[in-house]
């Protein structure tokens, strides 16, 4: 059997889910015993300790010109030593076209049976990709586990999916008959969907598989060799990834430097190498925008790019304040804030915040909020594993510059010990009142646990600067909360005009900063957040060309 049948009804229900956009979800992410196994997180926790100080001998590319690693724990702030293989940048790319021109050949049906077969081996090291995410990105472990493993493999999945349709929208021939009269003009057509060549994905160090499969899976499936790039600094997830890819591909007599692992380090990148070489034709990027506007101004180049952002918070009216409150408490504690997704420009108008029990004042709110932060903070069984580790000491300078900012701290950011981790490198929330007028303050992204309170005249004003802010920095996400449905209206209308999905009146289990696979599409291409959406089929059908030949009947 052909791995495409042993896996169609796996891609057929993708497309499906693509088109509902309900709930589906095809790998659980609940890190259950009954689901994934008794012993799948022991086990994955030893598999981890053992690549631990040793060279990464998975992958299948042959002939190392060297060996180089610089990952460092954020929970232990000790350095991993795992020695991943170096090649220069002309090897990579000389194996990469070779490559290209064998996978480019293969049915492109075959080439989707083959990819969600590497997710099906993908399912069984989710937890030892949990544990390489946590001590590489400094995720809590609930985090680690489905964001690294089940929900990047619904990206994953979801882009295979997409690709697969828009490679299928077309017949491969026909034949083209033209009434003329006396005769029929009759043409024999045949289409081709012909892949761009190399593509490059370039991770970033704080989600490095869930921001780079679909990119990885992107072109693969629609027939690109790729060269992952990842952050220097997380590393190791990904090369998971791709080392269970390339046996696949070995399995199936494919050439495995259709997909390559290119390691760098700190002091000697090859990222702007790569970038601009002439054969590289596709590039997915995640990280600041600095470096992606250079990406986008690249010439010849197929650039997908997700950046920074400034994401906002707009109060009018809460059903229920308190509620409204843990859940905005809970996003900005998520991961210490370090998600693209995150909360930072809180608007509230100077005169409150309208509430079935009264009005509560832009004072009322600061309160409410820096109560429900160290409430969670100091939770022993919440927030050491809510908040996580910061990535970057970069990071813990931002916060603590965030103190100075021109406006009134309400809370000061502080560390604890968690209990799991005595070293692992903490910042709590940082509060900072900021008034409206003070644009240049709040008119960047601030990455990190930073909650700027910002007082608004009214919530037209507040509607009208975060829709300003993201079509002038860009903007990922939005949270509103409203009991008005004309002002519920216009948020949506002007947000939309911003190209920023706006998560309305959110309590409960779900968040501004989460998005669905199958069903959201992350970062909507329209604003200078990035110039992509996963997944859409614009993200897909960018990586082929459709080519016509076309040649009369024979008489």
């Amino acid at each position: 059997m052909s791995l495409f049948k042993k896996h169609e009804n796996t891609i057929n229900k993708a497309i499906k889910a693509l088109h509902e956009r309900t709930f589906y979800a095809a790998y659980p992410e609940h890190p259950a015993p009954a689901i994934y196994g008794e012993t799948a997180d022991a086990d994955g926790q030893a598999s981890f300790k053992a690549l631990v100080g040793k060279k990464f001998e998975e992958l299948a590319q042959q002939s190392p010109e060297g060996w180089a690693g610089q990952e460092e724990s954020p929970y232990l702030q000790d350095a991993l030593k795992i020695a991943y293989p170096t090649f220069s940048t002309s090897t990579l790319i000389d194996r990469a076209n070779q490559a290209f021109h064998q996978w480019r050949k293969v049915d492109a049906a075959e080439r989707a049976g083959i990819l969600v077969e590497s997710l099906e081996r993908i399912k069984f090291r989710f937890f030892e990709i949990a544990y390489a995410t946590m001590h590489t990105t400094g995720q809590g472990y609930m985090m680690a586990f489905q964001a690294s493993g089940p929900h990047a493999a619904d990206r994953a999945l979801e882009a295979i999916a997409a690709g697969h349709e828009e490679l299928q929208r077309f017949p491969a021939k026909a034949l083209w008959d033209k009434p003329m009269g006396k005769y029929n003009l009759q043409i024999n057509k045949e289409w081709r969907a012909v892949p761009k060549g190399i593509s490059l994905v370039i991770g970033c160090s704080t989600f490095p598989t869930w921001n780079s499969v679909t990119g990885i899976y992107g072109s693969l499936v629609t027939g690109n060799s790729v060269i992952v790039k990842p952050h220097p600094g997380a590393i190791l997830p990904i090369a998971i990834f791709v080392a269970e890819i390339q046996k696949v591909l070995v399995e199936n007599n494919l050439d495995p430097n259709i997909c390559q692992l290119a390691v760098d380090t700190f002091d000697k990148m090859i990222t702007k190498e790569l970038a601009e070489h002439k054969e590289v034709k596709l590039i997915d990027y995640t990280g600041n925008s600095a470096f992606g506007n250079y990406l986008e101004g690249l010439q010849g180049k197929t650039v997908f790019t997700e950046k920074t952002g400034v994401n906002s918070v707009i109060l009018d009216s809460a059903e229920d304040i308190d509620k409204a409150v843990a859940n905005l408490t809970f996003s900005v504690n998520l991961y210490s804030g370090q998600m693209c997704t995150a909360p930072q420009n809180f608007y509230v108008p100077k005169d409150g915040i309208k509430t079935p029990n009264g009005v509560v004042s832009f004072d009322e709110f600061a309160q409410k909020f820096v109560d429900s932060v160290n409430g969670l903070v100091d939770n022993p069984k919440a927030g050491p594993f809510v908040l996580g580790a910061v990535q970057n000491k970069k990071t813990l300078d931002r916060v603590a510059d965030a103190e100075n900012l021109p406006g009134k701290v309400w809370l000061k950011s502080r560390t604890f010990e968690n209990p799991m981790f005595k070293k692992a490198r903490i910042a709590t929330p940082v509060v900072v009142e900021i008034d409206a007028s003070k644009e240049d303050v709040f008119s960047k992204e601030l990455f990190g646990p930073i909650a700027l309170l910002i007082k608004t005249k009214d919530t037209d004003e507040s509607i009208a600067l975060a829709q300003k802010m993201a079509m002038a920095h860009g903007a990922i996400s939005c949270a509103a909360y409203t009991t008005d449905a004309n002002v519920r209206e216009k948020i949506a209308d002007e947000m939309s005009l911003a190209a920023t999905p706006v998560s309305f009146n959110l309590t409960g289990g779900i968040y501004m900063n989460q998005n669905a696979a199958f069903s959201d599409f992350h970062v909507t291409g329209g604003n200078p957040s990035g110039n992509a959406s996963f997944t859409n089929p614009e993200y897909v059908t960018k990586r082929f060309t459709w080519v016509g030949h076309r040649e009369p009947v024979k008489a």
